[in-house]
């Protein structure tokens, strides 16, 4: 069952992504927050790095979450709006002055080098996103009115509050309503809720999910579906046919699903991974591009690379091969600077997924 997406020209956004953005602060590269004298502000969260980097390759995107009148705030919505990401559904809220609630949420990440991994902390409670309230956001204006050919939400914005579940549920229904196609990216995070919340919360909303983006531990940990015989923790290269059974299982559960993205990575060390991808469509596996050895700058973003890329490729009408080699190649470019969000070109994607070398441009 293929994706029927909506036409360009019935819509005014090719895009929207719901969920929560945040500061994040970081030592300059490889340093540890502890000793740090500066850190460093990037913009960023799982789902806003999706219409952001389908804005800078030059689709009209979206982006619903909630952002408040302090300075804080005005970075974000000064960020989506230099690459041209529409923020005018996000839900807004007069800054308290001292983030009792509605804060814009913080996360400190440090980048690791060698044996020593990277490591993200949160302080994101009582915010502006985990506070939106169902009806507040209207979905009909921004579905049906206005025209939206896709909408990609994920498990980091459920896992905020029971709010945001309540949110996320009114959302997808509505997107499925008005044909919009629903990308759920399931993003595990243990840090904000467990797995048995997870699975509760998540099951429900499939049955309004076009397509499912995860690694192995997130189909685990959100979705309940083991990938037998694999270790996440070996630096051995990664059996794609373990991958596939899951899936398979996945879709003969769910067959109202069209497509899925799973992320391969093989951790050699901080800066060195093994970075690959399959993607599911209509009944057939597509192995995406094979970079072993991958050196890269900042592994955090890399899966909404992947997904942001594999996006565009449907968006664009590229065909299911083209599409995990573009989500493939988008999360490697996006690994390679430093921050959550894409730094990437069109022309440098292209260049990449159709299996450019790094040769240097002069």
């Amino acid at each position: 069952m293929a994706l029927n997406i909506r036409p360009a020209s019935d819509c005014e956004l090719d895009l929207v992504s719901l969920g929560e953005c945040m500061l994040r602060l970081s030592p300059p590269p490889y340093g540890r927050i502890e000793c740090s004298p500066t850190l460093e502000v990037h913009v960023g969260g799982g789902e806003y790095n999706v219409a952001y980097g389908l804005a800078r390759l030059g689709l009209r995107t979206g982006w619903v979450g909630g952002l408040n009148s302090s300075p804080m705030g005005a970075v974000i919505r000064n960020h989506a709006r230099s690459a041209g990401v529409d923020v005018s559904h996000a839900v807004e809220r007069k800054y308290d002055g001292v983030g009792l609630q509605d804060r814009v949420g913080l996360n400190f990440t440090e980048v690791g080098h060698g044996k020593r991994g990277s490591v993200t902390l949160y302080d994101r409670g009582h915010t502006a996103t985990s506070g939106i309230q169902p009806g507040e956001v209207d979905w009909k204006k921004l579905f049906v009115e206005r025209g939206v050919r896709w909408l990609h939400t994920g498990g980091i914005f459920s896992a905020l509050s029971e709010n945001t579940r309540a949110v996320v549920a009114e959302a997808v229904k509505a997107a499925h309503e008005a044909g919009t196609i629903v990308s759920y990216d399931l993003n595990f995070r243990s840090k904000l809720w467990d797995s048995e919340t997870a699975i509760a919360t998540t099951k429900p909303l499939v049955p309004y999910i076009d397509c499912l983006i995860g690694n192995e531990e997130d189909f685990h940990a959100v979705l309940g579906y083991e990938v037998e015989g694999v270790d996440i923790e070996s630096t051995d290269k990664l059996d794609t046919s373990a991958f596939k059974n899951m899936v398979n299982r996945v879709v003969a559960d769910f067959p109202n699903i069209k497509v899925v993205g799973t992320t391969l990575r093989g951790v050699k060390t901080a800066l060195i991974n093994d970075w690959s991808a399959i993607l599911w469509h209509d009944g057939t596996f597509y192995e995406g591009l094979d970079f072993e050895g991958l050196e890269i700058c900042d592994r955090v973003g890399g899966g909404d690379g992947f997904a942001s890329g594999f996006a565009y490729g449907f968006l664009t009408g590229a065909d299911p091969q083209q599409c995990v080699n573009l989500g493939v190649a988008h999360g490697a470019l996006l690994m390679s600077t430093t921050g959550d969000t894409s730094q990437i070109t069109k022309a440098e994607l292209e260049h990449v997924a159709g299996g450019g070398s790094a040769r240097i441009k002069r």
